[in-house]
């Protein structure tokens, strides 16, 4: 199996680790809505435990950062999509999906923008794709803090509930988890082909 999620993981852990970790969370958390490929969540469980009574706080971080980079993407897709959204979609090779994406998002827009906050799904291109097919701002932003905020205050609580044997597992089993996550998000995006 390619070792790709380990090396991403330690570099992110190393982060978690830093004295100024919050600020590198914010900031992972908020580039990861437009661009960067590195889950949030990787950062968030072992600052959360590391620091198990700051997981809600650590959590709120992420859902406000990461819904403010989904309001960046969203711009991205509203005012600059042929100079530098399609660019994003190209570097992730998402240009098929965005295409197909279209035809789905104009009817199931807002339950999509949900799912793809929640689960492994990519988040960025779907807040691409919001700006690019206009849906109204303040229900894009309030279903990304919804959605965001499912999947953050949900690793937090099952992080700090987890105890110390859940990092030991977590940097045994990496590549696993991340092609799993992979193969889920995966999976839910041919899920919803069914529903062309």
């Amino acid at each position: 199996m390619m070792k790709l999620f380990g090396p991403l993981y330690a570099t992110v852990l190393r982060w978690s680790r830093h004295p100024k970790a919050v600020w590198y969370l914010g900031g992972v958390s908020f580039i990861e809505s437009s661009f960067f490929p590195v889950p949030t969540s990787f950062m968030l469980a072992p600052m959360v435990l590391a620091e198990r009574l700051q997981a809600w706080r650590l959590a709120l971080v992420c859902t406000v950062t990461s819904s403010l980079g989904g309001l960046f993407g969203y711009l991205v897709g509203y005012l600059l999509f042929e100079q530098v959204g399609i660019h994003i979609l190209e570097f992730y090779n998402l240009q098929q999906q965005f295409e197909s994406m279209q035809i789905w998002y104009r009817e199931y827009g807002v339950w999509l923008l949900f799912l793809s906050g929640l689960t492994p799904i990519p988040y960025k291109l779907f807040t691409i794709a919001s700006g690019t097919l206009g849906m109204a701002i303040i229900p894009f932003f309030l279903v990304s803090l919804a959605g965001r905020g499912s999947q953050f205050f949900l690793v937090a609580a099952l992080v700090r509930w987890g105890g110390e044997k859940f990092e030991p597992t977590l940097n045994q089993h990496i590549e696993k988890i991340g092609w799993l996550l992979l193969a889920v998000g995966v999976g839910c995006f041919l899920a919803l082909r069914l529903f062309e």
